[in-house]
């Protein structure tokens, strides 16, 4: 098991990482994979108990805080997932509504805004704190150094202390690939759209763009995956104008790497087909959605919280996957053609072993060139902040 990056990641990833995905598949599935993380939370990798760096917390005594971004509310999309895995850990752990501090819609790019927020979850009586998105990541930073009693856990970050701020994401990508196999067993005119949220200065958008475009060619090498980018992680408009361009290129699936539901919503409208992100989008396309890339936020969200109640919190980063329940794909629709979850079930089987993960071995790229090094593991490192290159089936409009 794989289940947590070093805490001193490399300075490509500084300049890499960014902070608009996330989410939970759906309640149910969250839910659970909160409640099998909480039944083996004081344990480490090696099964032995870990000695914690912060003092217990009484699970009664316990206030939660919770900076998002957006507005839970809108019920889908990037908040509304990470709230999802905040409501699975507080279902698996036991606290009560008054024990939870959301801060709701604070920008990320408004360090005062920011602060405050995170201070008054302080003065509310808050042990721990997680702010969920890339832009929080300094604030984090500064008032773990003056709050040192306080934990700051930072969504998709690279900073952490080792103590009382780290940072937590996931192998999202495993999830992009199993969405690709049943993308590129769907597609009749071997043309699939990518609404991006960045281009290729992004390695977190471009690797899930390639693991996507690589699910796809498992299945489908004579299909290609064109990507559109719209330069930001929320633009609605732009998102479901990407989408349509995309469709009228002749895609008939669109995936997605950005925030709203908008491209599901335009293939619906085209009557085509798609796969969603961050929740499962079926609910938003029923007619069109053939599986969605989710995360079950839950997973961390509840280890976490044990951990401190436990007095097992290591300050350790986490970086979870399939095999830990954080990322996943949701069900697959209808839609999908016969034979695919099959398939999606058998690639699942190679990833959760361990023998093999997505950027494994030597990879063709689209200017010809090639990365990786055969029969080796491409590094977490390397994965999350040093992927800015196109895989060998992906044509940029």
């Amino acid at each position: 098991m794989r289940k947590v990056v070093s805490v001193l990641l490399s300075a490509a990833m500084a300049l890499s990482l960014c902070a608009g995905c996330s989410s939970s598949s759906s309640d149910t599935a969250d839910t659970k994979a909160a409640e099998e993380k909480g039944a083996d939370a004081a344990d480490t990798e090696a099964g032995e108990a870990a000695e914690g760096v912060m003092p217990a917390v009484a699970k009664e005594d316990l206030k939660v805080g919770v900076i998002h971004i957006g507005n839970p509310a809108d019920g889908s999309g990037y908040s509304y997932t990470h709230d999802q895995g905040i409501v699975a850990m507080q279902k698996a752990v036991g606290l009560e509504d008054d024990q939870i501090i959301r801060k709701n819609n604070v920008a990320d790019d408004d360090q005062t805004a920011i602060e405050t927020a995170m201070r008054e979850c302080v003065e509310e009586g808050c042990q721990i704190i997680f702010a969920t998105s890339w832009g929080y990541m300094d604030a984090c930073e500064a008032l773990a150094e003056e709050y040192p009693d306080v934990i700051f856990s930072h969504a998709t970050g690279y900073k952490s202390n080792g103590v009382n701020f780290n940072n937590y994401f996931g192998r999202i990508y495993q999830s992009r690939y199993l969405t690709g196999i049943a993308a590129g067993l769907k597609t009749e005119s071997n043309k699939i759209g990518y609404v991006g949220a960045w281009g290729k200065d992004n390695a977190e958008v471009t690797g899930g763009c390639d693991a996507f475009a690589m699910g796809v060619y498992s299945v489908n090498p004579d299909a290609t995956v064109y990507i559109k980018t719209t330069n930001s992680w929320y633009d609605p408009e732009g998102e479901k104008q990407a989408a349509v361009a995309l469709i009228n290129e002749g895609c008939d699936v669109i995936g997605q790497h950005c925030d709203t539901p908008n491209p599901q919503l335009a293939a619906e409208e085209a009557g085509v087909f798609g796969v969603g992100y961050n929740s499962d989008m079926s609910k938003d396309a029923p007619k069109a959605v053939l599986t969605s890339t989710v995360w079950n936020w839950g997973a961390y969200y509840t280890k976490a919280v044990q951990d401190l109640i436990d007095g097992t919190w290591t300050g350790e980063n986490y970086f979870g996957g399939l095999e830990e329940g954080l990322v996943d794909i949701s069900p697959l629709s209808d839609l999908c053609v016969d034979g695919t979850q099959e398939e999606i079930d058998e690639a699942r089987a190679k990833i959760e072993s361990g023998d093999w993960d997505v950027f494994d071995g030597v990879i063709e790229c689209n200017d010809g060139t090639t990365v990786g090094t055969e029969g080796e593991h491409m590094s977490d490192a390397d994965i999350t902040g040093n992927i800015h290159w196109y895989f060998k089936n992906i044509v940029e409009k």
